[in-house]
């Protein structure tokens, strides 16, 4: 058994799931819950009656969607409850597939959590998710929000009672020794489980009867928000015993009062946050026994140094939160043309599928010149697109700069020893004039006595390092379909769609703590964030911006975000299942990434942390023995949280990729082939021979090999799935991704993977809770048309 620390590291929210000592590793506190929404559906075969509302099929897709939505809401009251169909939809270029989003409104104000997304290609609707309310509008705000927060604190509580009670009893049994694992166990659970409790439920132990009278003012909300939020106990004491004192502090500067919108304020001086904080009103659906009701909510965007959330406070309550997104994961102007004849600079790196120092020696790697991924490089952007304060040589005319550091379009790489905001003027290495970024890695370092020392010594190899990976990663998801419309991170979009201005601002040995990484993902527009860290698991310490599946892992929530339930949308994959399935998608595409040919079982962060059964509970294996992972392995308190959720799921899509490997063979590059001088994608042995349809116009290419259809499928599956998605959802938009990309001729292949471990037809969720847990039934049925006959 591993140690009780890695055992339960379950009901937190950090980068990932860190091993063995409390001593050793650090808990970044996150809170991150939500109503679990009963009417909420995802539907793979919609009714034809649906599709149009009249005798003739539009061609355009956005007609087909008002057409679609004017069907599936007609019984809504349309005098009060509206739609608006999202700018970030999008046609995705490599599929055909449109996708759109739709936003709910009632009485003018926005439903946080009222969505729906539909699919469409050739004029038909391929499948849709729904979450709108479908209750009358309130007249006034007297709905019942019961305390999802005080549920989470009232439940661990009592697990705390539960394991106090079988620890006593083993105590008792004195034929059993102080040492035994049961007993260890126990000790360990109540430990976490205090600690927890101690850290996330500190808000509630006070009394919040002053509190409890609404203001239409978001400065109450803000402030009561932080006091939950703040990591800081000694706040968010303050705070309470002050609460006036600091409310009179708070000013609120209306920032819009657009017809269309509700209006909009920044907050100001609310102590916990690095920027004012963004509120509107809006309203949140709250499910309350057998109905759902609507509670008018302060929407707020509270950005602090190690979180990011967006929140659904209370209006008439304050002290109560009913859903909040941590955007950190622990975890267009015309184009312009590029340089011509670009040298491309070389970096002294471990190369692309190296996961870590352990495995191979450093080589001189070249800089990838693609021009669908990136057209300028990766050290060239508009000058205009340069971050305020960012130091160049502003007397030039000419548009396009060319960094000799670790910038380009796609990411700014950094040092953040301060572990600070601030990052513009930070640290980065400086290539030579050969445009080489070349330097020594010396982990041993000649100071012993001060391991930090040690690191900072190469903190040039680090930061390039962490440039290249991040890269790579961009240029690798940006041809399987992560592009600008889609909502991928670039400073400048070529003019192919999208929100620019969100390069990745890439923090390396981040100094704002140990043993963690940590991803935070705004909407489209906005920079993304990175942040890595040392990990003092070993002497000398280790960079985890040198371990590969650790970067890959935290700018996949990037994609996963940004793809699921539009790019426009960060609030997706907050927590349960969506939340882990974040955390899974992030394991698996880095273990897919770094595999080979020769089968292998493979850890997650086995190096950083020094400990070769890594930071999850298993290995990532197709042996049972070696990862028990079924759908029913949820039901245990240990999988409350994202990370353990989250190593489910990548478990299913490790065995289900194997199913098309073994059909499909196998890839040695995850990488397709790079255009022709016209801009054409060659087949060869990457793709299968093109096809084209009835006008001549070629059909999306399909990855001939069964690891890079399944990266595709993936995801594409991403793209097409609801906000909030379950396990479930995730498996069918798998399944119909593979439908539309191949004609489904995986489509017993797919169940079949998905039911060995239990996600087979008739699988379900009963009474899911509002941060994971539930009753998961499994079921290992394949479809009738899969079963093979007797």
């Amino acid at each position: 058994m591993r140690s009780t620390f890695k055992t339960l590291l379950v009901l937190t929210s950090i980068a990932l799931s860190f091993a063995h000592s409390e001593q050793a590793f650090t808990r970044r506190k996150s809170l991150a819950f939500g109503p679990s929404l009963p009417h909420a559906t995802f539907t793979t075969s919609p009714s034809p009656h649906l599709s149009f509302s009249r005798s003739f099929a539009p061609s355009d897709p956005f007609d087909v969607a008002r057409s679609f939505l004017d069907s599936l809401l007609a019984d809504l009251d349309s005098k009060h409850l509206t739609y608006v169909i999202r700018d970030d939809s999008y046609t995705d270029k490599r599929t055909g597939v449109t996708h759109i989003y739709v936003n709910q409104y009632v009485n003018g104000l926005e439903v946080t959590d009222g969505r729906i997304n539909v699919n469409i290609k050739d004029g038909q609707v391929l499948s849709y998710g729904d979450s709108f309310y479908r209750g009358p509008a309130p007249l006034h705000d007297n709905v019942e929000a019961p305390s999802v927060h005080k549920q989470f604190c009232d439940t661990l509580h009592s697990k705390y009672t539960t394991h106090m009670q079988d620890y006593a009893s083993l105590l008792q049994q004195t034929q059993i020794p102080l040492a035994d694992t049961e007993l260890d166990r126990h000790r360990g659970e109540l430990d976490f489980l205090q600690d927890v409790h101690n850290t996330d439920c500190h808000f509630l132990k006070r009394d919040m009867t002053a509190y409890s009278q609404g203001s239409r003012d978001p400065a109450a909300a803000a402030l009561m928000f932080m006091m939950a939020a703040t990591p800081s106990m000694s706040l968010a004491d303050d705070m309470h015993s002050r609460f006036h004192d600091y409310l009179s502090e708070v000013t609120v500067i209306p920032s819009n009062h657009l017809r269309d919108q509700a209006p909009s304020f920044a907050v100001q001086q609310v102590p916990g946050a690095v920027n004012p904080v963004k509120a509107h009103l809006a309203y949140a659906q709250v499910p309350n026994g057998d109905r759902t009701g609507l509670k008018l909510v302060w929407q707020l965007e509270v950005e602090m140094e190690d979180n990011w959330y967006s929140a659904s406070v209370d209006a008439s309550n304050p002290s109560n939160i009913i859903s909040v997104v941590d955007w950190a994961s622990d975890s267009s102007a015309a184009p312009i043309p590029p340089p011509k004849e670009p040298k491309g600079s070389t970096y002294q790196v471990f190369k692309w599928g190296i996961n870590d120092p352990a495995e191979g020696e450093r080589t001189i790697e070249k800089e990838n010149f693609d021009n669908l991924a990136s057209p300028l490089g990766w050290h060239s952007l508009p000058a205009s697109k340069l971050p305020a304060g960012y130091p160049y040589d502003r007397s030039s005319d000419a548009d396009l700069y060319t960094a000799d550091t670790t910038i380009g379009n796609n990411v700014y790489a950094h040092e953040n020893w301060e572990g600070r905001n601030s990052w513009v003027n930070n640290l980065r290495p400086k290539a030579n004039s050969a445009s080489e970024f070349h330097y020594d890695y010396d982990p041993a370092g000649s100071d012993r006595t001060d391991p930090m020392a040690v690191a900072k010594g190469y903190i040039n190899a680090t930061v390039t390092q962490l440039f290249y990976t991040t890269n790579m990663v961009h240029d690798l998801y940006y041809r399987y379909g992560f592009d600008e419309v889609s909502g991928n991170f670039q400073q400048h979009n070529f003019g192919r769609g999208g929100r620019d201005g969100d390069a990745v601002i890439a923090n390396a040995q981040d100094g704002s703590g140990f043993n963690n990484a940590n991803f935070m993902t705004p909407p489209d527009g906005q920079n993304g964030r990175c942040r890595m860290y040392i990990w003092n698991t070993a002497s000398p310490y280790r960079d985890g911006d040198l371990e590969a599946g650790i970067v890959i892992h935290e700018l996949s929530h990037g994609l996963s975000t940004r793809l699921t339930g539009g790019p426009a949308n960060s609030n997706c994959l907050g927590w349960g299942e969506a939340g882990g399935m974040g955390e899974g998608w992030g394991d698996f595409l880095a273990t897919t990434i770094r595999s080979t040919k020769r089968y292998s079982d493979y850890p997650m962060g086995a190096w950083a942390a020094n400990d070769k059964g890594g930071i999850r509970y298993y290995s990532y294996s197709l042996d049972k023995d070696v990862n028990p992972s079924t759908y029913d392995i949820l039901d245990g308190v240990r999988y409350w949280g994202v990370h353990a959720i989250g190593e489910v799921w990548a478990e299913f899509l490790w065995i289900v990729q194997y199913k098309l490997i073994e059909k499909h063979g196998y890839s040695d590059t995850l990488f397709p082939p790079k255009p022709d001088a016209d801009g054409v994608v060659p087949e060869a042995d990457f793709y299968r021979p093109a096809t084209y349809n009835s006008k001549g116009v070629r059909n999306p290419l399909i990855p001939k090999h069964g690891n890079s259809l399944m990266v595709q499928l993936v995801l594409d599956g991403m793209k097409l799935q609801p906000c909030s998605p379950s396990f479930i959802q995730a498996r069918d938009a798998i399944i119909q991704a593979d439908e539309n990309l191949t004609g489904g001729e995986n489509f017993c292949l797919l169940w079949e993977g998905f039911a060995e471990r239990g996600l087979g037809v008739g699988a379900k969720l009963i009474n899911e809770l509002p941060w994971g847990g539930g009753t998961h039934d499994p079921k290992n049925t394949v479809p009738a048309k899969c079963r093979s006959s007797s």
